[in-house]
């Protein structure tokens, strides 16, 4: 890696550590520590939603005038204002606006750190900087929360204050960094800069991009929307799990991811990206008859904890070989400067499944057990399915980038033979 590289990777790392320390207390923050009631909290967690859905489509096109690094030091000042504000503030018009301010910076840093991995790295480097990036956001996720759970006490609203402004000190931190970082020259549109319906216009004639969207959304519906609302709500419910198995769970989702991100690299880079996504949908179909036998099977208590716990398990393994794969997908389908662009409304279809996946999921999860499992099984054998739609609309190179480098050897003859080993 380079050294713009480097720094990127670390400042994904920060931005993720500083995310863990508040995203698993927010709820108990806002309904309890300020005492504002749940109605208040679920608004909370409805803006940073609302929030991202609102900047994203601008903020495509701030990428593509303005260039990432720009961007990302504006959204990074915004969300360190918000979390700070968070921590501070008592009413719950100051909470709403808070939250407002560090939901839209939280979502722009998406796009802008993607756009920026995309023009430090090539064609064949960009997988595995994609894996790196995951690697690392998990990795920050996970020992954010942990610290985070060793510092709060609710009973003292001092200590969620330290964990916002842990999370603030921890953006503007990023801020310094970033700005040392010196970033490649993009590749410039050719002509004048496009307008933002042109450039849209684009996107949505894009064929392949389309369907990759449809398969995100899918992707983001069935399975990240469903993490901390429908499936823990399915396993409290009707599985029975203690909430002490329901965070073993979680950890056993970030600890695959850990351990399998770079063990699948070399297996993904080597296959057709539509088919690593097929697999990820049958991997995740399995993961959802694990749930299933957890809460609807007769098996012993012990049984039914292992099971649920192998369904975050298997979920991660699915993460872990779409995070070399997708991202940078959406980078290949972009035209040359609109990178940006392509990332900020991939995003928003993320965050799009990310709101409808738990308000769909949610009350499924806690009432009606089996058509929840017979759902979301069907939407992952679904991702199969449109993937291999997908397939058909990608060039070959497109679908399977290794096969650019074979093609270069193949056409440039015979290797040349090895220099001594003094030269």
């Amino acid at each position: 890696m380079g050294a713009a590289m480097r720094r990127i990777h670390v400042g994904n790392a920060l931005s993720a550590f500083g995310l863990g320390f508040t995203v698993p207390y927010l709820y108990v923050y806002v309904a309890q520590v300020r005492d504002l009631g749940a109605m208040t909290a679920g608004l909370v967690l409805a803006v940073f939603a609302v929030a991202a859905l609102v900047v994203l489509p601008f903020a495509g096109r701030a990428i593509v005038r303005r260039g990432p690094l720009p961007v990302l030091l504006a959204a990074l000042v915004t969300a360190a204002f918000g979390a700070l504000s968070l921590g501070l503030a008592s009413s719950a018009t100051t909470v709403l606006l808070s939250a407002a301010a560090l939901g839209a910076g939280q979502a722009v840093m998406q796009p802008a750190l993607a756009t920026m991995i995309v023009d430090c790295s090539t064609a064949e480097t960009r997988s595995r900087a994609f894996a790196m990036q995951f690697f690392l956001a998990n990795l920050g996720l996970g020992i954010g929360g942990l610290i985070g759970g060793h510092l709060v006490d609710a009973s003292r609203a001092g200590s969620f204050t330290l964990l916002f402004a842990i999370e603030a000190v921890m953006f503007l931190l990023l801020v310094v960094i970033m700005s040392t970082v010196r970033m490649p020259h993009a590749p410039k549109i050719e002509g004048s800069a496009p307008q933002a319906e042109g450039s849209w216009k684009q996107l949505l004639g894009n064929r392949a991009m389309v369907q990759l969207c449809v398969v995100g959304f899918v992707l983001f519906f069935a399975c990240y929307g469903q993490f901390e609302s429908g499936l823990s709500a399915y396993g409290v419910e009707a599985a029975g799990i203690s909430t002490s198995a329901l965070g073993t769970a979680l950890a056993a989702n970030t600890a695959m991811i850990v351990v399998a991100q770079f063990a699948v690299l070399k297996f993904v880079e080597r296959r057709k990206r539509s088919r690593v996504i097929g697999a990820v949908g049958l991997i995740w179909a399995v993961a959802w008859l694990a749930a299933g036998y957890a809460g609807l099977g007769h098996g012993s208590r012990t049984m039914a904890t292992a099971a649920f716990i192998s369904t975050y398990a298997l979920f991660g393994l699915g993460e872990a070989m779409l995070s070399p794969t997708v991202a940078p997908l959406v980078a290949d389908l972009a035209p040359t400067g609109l990178a940006g662009q392509y990332n900020s409304a991939f995003a928003l279809v993320k965050q799009l499944a990310l709101a409808i996946g738990p308000a769909v999921g949610g009350p499924m999860g806690a009432s009606l057990h089996t058509p929840y499992i017979v759902t979301f099984l069907l939407f992952s054998l679904g991702i199969t399915f449109l993937a291999v739609r997908l397939g058909r609309q990608l060039t070959p190179v497109q679908n399977q980038p290794s096969l650019a480098k074979s093609r270069v050897v193949a056409q440039g003859g015979a290797p040349a033979e090895p220099l001594p080993a003094n030269v």
